[in-house]
């Protein structure tokens, strides 16, 4: 995997040695500890010839700077200082990472023309460096790229160098500030949110046949290092539990399902939890109603919602969160052999309810349709939020720039909405009524698992509604957000692990003692 860059914190001082970034304001301002790593103006040459004015994100460098003896000088552009907010923050730590090319050592001058960013602030700029650093090469291998290559001094070489490189160190990462102290507080809980995106988007990218729902309960296992309680049940504890709907999806795979229960107790023990529910498909073939072969491969990643409240679990344990959390996962893969489920089968759910499964490739809904009811029933949350790569309709309705968001609760979808606009993993609230429902009505059992052509994410939505009764829900259709999307500064992974920062803001901004 790609390492990680190491991240300090230190007060203002010229650095000696290494790449330095400074921040320079709209129309090309630098503030005095910025100059102070330039005493020759090498950058106020440089900035007319590269056509640098400071524009947000923008960049400009001199290698070799006069003056100094450090190896190179960037100047990232900061635009208005007075639109900086937490995300701009974060999109400038990922313009610092885009610009380390293979540099070992770096400094970043955290100063601006009438600025000195506080400690948050660097702690966001740092968060962003990690979030940009991000690589999922677990699986690349270095080759020779001469083929042919006879001489065996030469072979040797090679491997001595590959083998350097495989064990190179992270770069090192010094963010001069006005407070180390306080930036480094700050990081420490923004450290800890991060590694849950980084765990969750680890887990999108792995192909299925290395992450399947045994696999991935296994992951779910090692949260106990965190203080986590995990629970993992079976497939015999679930059929036991009535859970049809699941297993269903899951019968046609050797590979067998899971349930991952995952509860952290951080706040006061009579306190009702809160509980996040994922929907795990390892890989989905669409089952009988097979999908077309062309991007099938890109269907390893439908266990983004599982992937996300994975992660979410990590990033409030991992800072302490004063909140109790329950995180259900429920993990099947849907392939196709003898005993994959048919077009027209009828299961029972959990709840008692009967569904006439008319389209084996609307599983996830199934799935979900168990562990929403079970989670329900043995928790009795204060609320419950889904997350699922549920439906291409979403995609049709939205795109990739904003999930889909379905609640039963206006106070809950506007918390949500919220915390997706203070972390830019925005939501976009979708309708819900009555005349929806009737559309999954069947005449052969309580309910079948799609409707008719149009409106499919709202049918979903109305599907999964079946299985929460008066508990305040909502439900995220992330299948355009949690993989494939466009690149961004802050992320340039296919795994995106979308939802954690915006869940955990939720439970930030509104829930913790």
């Amino acid at each position: 995997m790609t390492s990680r860059p190491s991240i300090a914190f230190a007060k203002f001082a010229a650095p000696k040695k290494g790449s330095v970034f400074v921040l320079a304001a709209d129309g090309g301002g630098l503030g005095e500890a910025a100059k102070a790593c330039d005493p020759a103006g090498a950058l106020a040459r440089a900035f007319p010839v590269a056509d640098f004015s400071g524009r947000f994100a923008s960049s400009a460098e001199v290698l070799a700077p006069e003056g100094t003896s450090v190896d190179r000088l960037v100047a990232i552009g900061a635009g208005k200082v007075a639109s900086l907010d937490d995300y701009a923050w974060l999109k400038l730590g990922g313009a610092v990472a885009a610009s380390l090319r293979k540099a070992t050592e770096a400094a970043v001058i955290l100063d601006l023309p009438e600025l000195q960013p506080d400690g948050r602030q660097a702690a966001n700029l740092a968060a962003g460096i990690l979030l940009r650093s991000y690589g999922f090469d677990k699986y690349k291998t270095r080759k020779d790229k001469e083929e042919g290559q006879s001489d065996a001094k030469g072979a040797g070489a090679k491997g001595a160098e590959a083998k350097k490189a495989d064990t190179a160190k992270p770069v090192k990462i010094t963010i001069h500030c006005t407070d180390p102290s306080a930036a480094k507080k700050a990081f420490a809980e923004e450290e800890a949110v991060i590694g849950g995106v980084l765990l969750a988007r680890d887990l999108v990218n792995e192909p299925a046949n290395a992450l399947g729902p045994v696999e991935f309960a296994a992951r779910a296992r090692e949260l106990e290092a965190l203080g986590v309680s995990v629970e993992i049940l079976t497939e015999k504890e679930m059929k036991k539990l009535g859970m049809g709907s699941l297993l269903g999806v899951a019968q046609g795979s050797p590979r067998g399902a899971r349930m991952a229960v995952m509860q952290w107790k951080g706040g006061k023990a009579k306190d009702a939890p809160i509980a996040f529910v994922g929907k795990g498909v390892t890989f989905d073939t669409g089952g009988n109603s097979m999908k077309p072969a062309s991007g099938m491969e890109d269907m390893k990643g439908d266990m983004g919602g599982a992937a996300a409240v994975t992660g979410l679990i990590s990033a409030l344990a991992a800072r302490k969160a004063k909140a109790n959390v329950v995180g259900v996962i429920g993990l099947v893969e849907n392939a196709v052999d003898g005993h994959a489920q048919r077009p027209g089968d009828i299961v029972t759910s959990m709840s008692g309810q009967t569904i006439e499964v008319l389209n084996t490739d609307a599983e996830g809904r199934l799935v979900l349709a168990d562990a929403l009811w079970y989670t329900n029933d043995r928790f009795k949350p204060k609320f419950m939020v889904n997350l699922a790569t549920l439906t291409g309709a979403i995609m049709v309705a939205l795109g990739q720039h904003y999930a889909g968001l379905f609640s039963n609760n206006d106070e809950l979808a506007g918390q949500l909405t919220g915390a997706g606009q203070a972390t830019q993993e925005r939501l976009w609230r979708m309708p819900l009524g009555a005349e929806y429902d009737k559309l999954i009505d069947s005449k052969n059992a309580d309910m079948k698992n799609i409707g008719g052509r149009y409106g499919g994410a709202i049918i979903a939505a109305q599907f999964l509604q079946r299985f929460v009764k008066d508990t305040p829900w909502a439900h995220l259709d992330i299948a355009g957000t949690a993989m494939g999307g466009p690149a961004s500064e802050i992320n340039q992974s296919w795994g995106s692990g979308f939802g954690v920062r915006l869940l955990d803001r939720l439970v930030r901004d509104h829930h913790e003692g």
